[in-house]
């Protein structure tokens, strides 16, 4: 069988014009009077789907398919035809439907609106709604640039490990992976479990970050990337945090804070870009989803139009300020005297959050913005500390309706600062001696971020919850399917 995607068939309509044809899909709709039906079948190649027609006369099994339910998933073949005056531009009119499964009719996907929440139980079918086709053929999409990017630029894809020994971010949020018996694990005369005799005679977790591998890495080839799954054990409940997702992570040698800013709005521009020039029927059906689903806000309420906020982006240059800069305008905002932030600005040294991002974004500088020199005691212990002593080299890069999207800084190359480092937040300089030999054996100054792959997803489908551009989300009680 030679068949043929709907997708080619919207690409080159006049080069099938009057040729028979074979398409295989689900049925999405399904219609008919006594002696002709209508049915519309997609296959997931692209948003949109073909109508079918098919007559009693020229179909054998006319009945049987004319009772078919929604779901069903059917190969037809037939006769490609122009419909220039009609709604859709073409239709195919079957010789030949052939039921490759039948669909029962509690098939939980109808021909109406369901919600999000009640999509997100039944996870292995959302793929085939509209807003999921969507949302996953734009991160589909998004993937195949993200290796194209830095394909294109020069840097090797690097697999750093999902098992790991090391916490790179000293949050001590992680997963431990063990072979142990639960139930009569062995342990030490402290009473502590002995994970010497586990699998790897050591505790083992997944990985949050492959960033500290990645800098390994770059020491040898000089431009790397990671873009892998990262496991984070927060019990948070939020629409932007989950226990699994991909990250995208970056590491340059001889590449300082300004290059590695340089480097992360290419990055950006470049996907947003992207998504557009290849995903347009997506993101315009998106765009409408979210219109109406915020059609009761108030006007000062509603998200900026989804095609026109990836515009935003695109036509705008990142505006770079310092931490201390951002701290004066969020403490002397209306805003905040006015006591409308949720957590108050009360000085220099706080963490900023998602709330005072926006706020820099959206209402103070109205272009996406990159902060630097945050103090240290609120950064990684990796992060270049930087001449004053009191804050580090590293860079946020902030956008409208999300805040937060990359967090990267230059690393510390200086051998005896990162070890005074570590030593001060209490990581154990023993466990992470092949980390420190990147700085005894040739080190040199470099560079990294970190994106989170869903975060991006987010921003750029116009979706408002992370369960929502992930096929089988991982949340806090939430390991189904």
């Amino acid at each position: 069988m030679t068949r043929t995607e709907i997708a080619s068939l919207y690409q080159s309509p006049a080069s099938f014009s009057g040729k028979k044809v074979t398409v295989c899909g689900w049925v999405r709709t399904i219609r008919d009077s006594k002696a002709l039906g209508f049915m519309e079948l997609n296959d997931g190649s692209c948003f949109k789907g073909v109508q079918v027609v098919f007559e009693d006369k020229k179909i054998d099994n006319f009945k049987e398919i004319a009772k078919l339910n929604v779901g069903a998933a059917v190969t037809v073949n037939g006769e490609f035809v122009e419909t220039p005056q009609a709604k859709q531009p073409f239709e195919l009119h079957a010789c030949e439907i052939l039921v490759e499964g039948p669909s029962s009719p509690e098939y939980p996907l109808q021909k109406k609106r369901h919600s999000l929440e009640y999509l997100r139980t039944i996870a292995h079918l959302r793929p085939r709604a509209n807003t999921f086709s969507a949302a996953f053929r734009v991160r589909s999409a998004a993937a195949f640039g993200i290796h194209k990017f830095f394909q294109e630029r020069g840097f090797i894809y690097a697999h750093t490990p999902i098992l790991t020994g090391s916490d790179c971010e000293g949050a001590g949020e992680m997963f431990t992976a063990t072979t142990l018996d639960l139930e009569d694990p062995p342990r030490g005369e402290d009473g502590r479990i002995d994970f010497s005799q586990d699998f790897f005679e050591k505790h083992t977790s997944l990985t949050v970050s492959g960033q500290l591998e990645a800098e390994c890495m770059a020491m040898a080839f000089g431009k790397v990337y990671t873009f892998g799954p990262t496991f984070r054990a927060e019990k948070s409940y939020t629409q932007r945090h989950a226990a699994e997702f991909w990250m995208i992570e970056p590491e340059v040698a001889f590449n300082d804070l300004e290059d590695n800013m340089d480097l992360a709005e290419d990055f950006l521009k470049y996907l947003i870009r992207y998504a557009l020039e290849h995903c347009m029927d997506d993101l315009l059906f998106l765009s409408k989803r979210l219109q109406e689903e915020e059609k009761d806000k108030k006007a000062e309420e509603r998200s900026m139009e989804l095609i026109e906020k990836l515009q935003f982006v695109l036509n705008h240059e990142f505006e770079r300020v310092t931490y201390t800069e951002a701290i004066d305008i969020l403490k002397n905002s209306k805003q905040n005297k006015n006591g409308k932030f949720q957590y108050p600005v009360t000085g220099w040294g706080v963490d900023l959050q998602s709330e005072h991002e926006r706020y820099l974004v959206e209402k103070h500088f109205k272009k996406p913005v990159i902060l630097t020199g945050y103090p240290k005691e609120i950064k990684a212990f990796y992060m270049k500390q930087n001449p004053d002593g009191k804050t580090v080299a590293a860079m946020d890069v902030l956008f409208p309706q999300i805040g937060e999207i990359i967090g990267g800084s230059q690393r510390e190359e200086d051998y005896n600062k990162l070890v005074t480092r570590m030593q001060e937040v209490g990581i154990p300089v023993s466990s992470m001696s092949w980390y420190l030999d990147t700085r005894r054996f040739g080190s040199a100054e470099h560079s990294g971020f970190g994106l989170g792959f869903e975060r991006l997803l987010l921003f750029v489908t116009g979706m408002g919850n992370i369960r929502d551009v992930i096929p089988f989300p991982r949340t806090p009680k939430n390991a189904e399917f």
